[in-house]
């Protein structure tokens, strides 16, 4: 299918090739009809992308300090490939869409298949024939909304809520500071909704088009003076600004023309400094409007369809969404005088062009359309055809993501024997760029596309974590060989599953992504303590740094916690100095204090041959400081390994230090698995310690919440 993209790195909008995304439960595949461009989101972000890097820096110094950190931390190659990785990564352009239903993924229940819908939300109803859409930014349409009507009801619902925190009563004065597409779309809901409206603006034109609209309206000068006329004297009771400019000229103009304790409601993206004389000896109210309404940015409501209580939350962004296409059906929401521009979606560049003022003409609403015969629905899209010699791993990768993008498979360049067939990401998207950049022959949609293929030997599991324990399930009973990135599993009911799975399939070999105990330091340090007669003490502190509480890796069900998300590195590479799995578990965490997630914790391993393993993995540090720190003593021996970047050995009075660019592994466990895959095996982690580490974290957590030491199930 075609969709627009934007390349943050060289600045160009582009019309790609992509797999027609497959919908996942609580997801609607739909056929799309026509979108809406941004002339304020999309235009910043265009702008953004095409300046240059010094641009860049400079408009974004916030990351400007994140990099510095990083790189005081990590240094600077590795800072280097990871900002030039995420500016390499395509960014789907567009938030508002309407279209048809095409497919329905599960618990899609009140929606069907040619069910004609407004769709909602940036990375949802992006510019692209196909979009795929969480159920609650999914709208229905009746027969008196057409499709180009309801691509404006996203941001005819921005213009709702603004009106909406304003908390006007019928009667009141509203004053509409902006009259591009939001300023119209309010005034006409702020009368719909029984207030008298004045509306300002700049331009003769938008005044005009108001006034075409049913609205008063005046120019910018006239605005101070025509307040009092049209408020008796009093000033607005409230004032929507939705002007679109870095100046507080529309601020001031608010607080002027506003009656003593009005609301004020920023809509629009406008500067912000408030006049306090103005502002306090009125005592008015100021609020910054957060986009469609309750559920934004909430990843409860919008990807897993938890709605709110409608006793507790009357208006939701998706009842924000019904409400404006009712008004659309009823007449009393007029956008098709608003539309200026349509361009087909080949012609996306050219409506990009005219909101960026590359071409000199007025615009107001600038459409996308789609040819509503049959589209392409190809879930894979071939890149590289060329033939290319037999190798022993004929790799297909699940899941494209950021990991995947800008740490794996650049790290997979570098490793001989290793085919790239296919990948696959569930929208699409990213499968596209990954298989462009990396030289994969094909990009899909579906899972079943790679697993299916008899091409493929080998499955790279890059998902998310709560689907890596099915996806190696299904990809041992087809035969493949596995690559998981950690966790192997969420939950320890997973494990006897895919310890069946490797069973009934003895030929294929399963590695997790514990990646640390190939990286070349690591080799070393164990290399020091390769004769001992001892045990050993290790102590391994993670400065793993904050995540706010909505990250998704806190989710149990679906990121497993940080414990079992990430803290089963550390455990594994102390199994690895260890040489067996732990046979005991005690974990301590401080207080969560409404600010954490069990993710300041220490934990204390016992190993079959007395070897002790603290890790301590915290969230409450600083950042900008290395994130890990090994120490092990044993038999007159030290070993302290800084960060993967340098390790400093001591024996007999004789110290010896190395450093190194940081290097953790990812190279040294691929070639690992190559050559594991040519000889039969065995498995480059024997599955005693990767099973054992599994069991392990699952420990950790119990030891966690039940506050004592917990044994650890040993294999089967």
């Amino acid at each position: 299918m075609k969709q627009v993209l934007q390349n943050m790195k060289d600045g160009k909008t582009v019309v790609a090739e992509t797999p027609v995304p497959t919908p996942q439960a609580g997801q609607a595949l739909v056929r799309v009809a026509a979108s809406l461009v941004s002339a304020g989101t999309e235009r910043m972000v265009v702008e953004f992308a095409e300046k240059s890097l010094v641009g860049k820096a400079r408009s974004r110094p916030d990351l400007v300090r994140q990099a510095l950190d990083k790189a005081r931390r990590e240094g600077l190659l590795p800072t280097l490939q990871a900002a030039f990785g995420r500016l390499d990564q395509p960014m789907a352009l567009g938030y508002s869409s309407a279209g048809t239903i095409v497919a329905l993924g599960e618990g899609m229940d009140g929606f069907s298949v040619g069910q004609r819908v407004a769709c909602a939300g940036g990375g949802y109803a992006v510019h692209a024939e196909y979009n795929l859409v969480p159920r609650l930014l999914l709208t229905p349409l009746p027969d008196e909304v057409d499709f180009e009507s309801a691509a404006f009801t996203t941001l005819g619902a921005i213009a709702l809520h603004g009106f909406r925190l304003a908390e006007p009563q019928i009667g009141e004065t509203v004053a509409v500071i902006g009259l591009g597409l939001l300023g119209l779309l309010a005034g006409q809901i702020a009368a719909a909704a029984g207030c008298r409206v004045l509306g300002v603006d700049l331009d003769p034109a938008r005044v005009s088009l108001a006034a075409s609209l049913g609205l008063e309206a005046v120019v910018r000068p006239a605005a101070e003076e025509a307040a009092p006329a049209f408020t008796a004297g009093r000033g607005f009771d409230a004032v929507l600004i939705c002007a679109d400019t870095p100046s507080s000229d529309p601020v001031e103009l608010a607080g002027r023309i506003a009656r003593d304790r009005a609301r004020v409601v920023a809509v629009g993206a406008v500067g912000l400094s408030l006049p306090r004389k103005l502002y306090y000896e009125k005592e008015l109210s100021f609020i910054n409007s957060r986009s469609y309404g309750p559920g934004r940015y909430d990843p409860q409501y919008e990807e897993k369809g938890r709605d709110y209580p409608l006793g507790y939350v009357r208006w939701t962004e998706g009842r924000n969404f019904e409400a404006v296409v009712g008004l659309m059906a009823a007449g009393r929401l007029q956008v098709r005088p608003l539309i200026t521009h349509r361009f087909p979606i080949e012609q996306a560049a050219e409506a990009y062009a005219v909101i960026t003022g590359k071409k000199k003409e007025p615009f107001l609403g600038v459409l996308l359309t789609y040819a509503q015969a049959q589209a392409e629905t190809s879930k894979t899209v071939a890149f590289d055809t060329r033939r290319r010699p037999p190798s022993d791993v004929r790799l297909g990768v699940l899941g494209a993501g950021l990991y995947a993008n800008a740490t794996l498979l650049p790290a997979l360049r570098k490793v001989e024997g290793v085919e790239r067939v296919g990948v696959a990401s569930a929208g699409g998207l990213h499968a596209a760029h990954a298989a462009r950049k990396f030289g994969f022959r094909y990009a899909a949609s579906s899972d079943e596309e790679i697993l299916n293929d008899p091409e493929i030997n080998t499955v790279a599991i890059l998902t998310r974590h709560d689907s890596h324990a099915d996806l190696v399930v299904k990809a041992l009973r087809a035969g493949k060989h596995v690559f998981v990135e950690k966790p192997l599993a969420v939950a320890p009911g997973q494990l006897a599953e895919i310890e069946a799975a490797l069973a009934a399939g003895p030929s294929s070999i399963l590695m997790a992504g514990f990646n640390r105990r190939f990286a070349p330091l690591a080799q070393q340090l164990a290399a020091h303590f390769a004769h001992r007669t001892e045990a050993l003490y290790m102590h391994y502190r993670i400065n793993a740094g904050y995540l706010p509480p909505t990250h998704w890796l806190h989710d149990p069900a679906q990121g497993g916690g940080r414990i079992i998300g990430e803290g089963c590195h550390f455990i594994d590479f102390l199994t690895f100095l260890a040489g067996a799995a732990p046979l005991s578990v005690t974990a301590r965490a401080l207080p969560d204090g409404g600010r954490y997630r069990q993710d300041n914790v220490s934990m204390t391993f016992v190993f079959p041959d007395g070897s002790l393993g603290v890790v301590d993995y915290l969230a409450n540090g600083d950042k900008s400081y290395p994130k890990e720190r090994l120490e092990v003593f044993c038999g007159g021996r030290i070993a302290v390994l800084d960060d993967f970047r340098a390790l400093e050995t001591v024996h007999d009075g004789r110290r010896r230090k190395i450093k190194q660019a940081q290097d953790k592994g990812w190279r040294g466990e691929w070639r690992a698995f190559v050559q594991a895959i040519r000889a039969g095996g065995p498995p480059p982690i024997p599955y005693e310690h990767l099973f054992g580490v599994a069991n392990a974290v699952f420990a950790a957590v119990e030891s966690l919440r039940s506050g004592r030491t917990v044994e650890i199930n040993r294999p089967s």
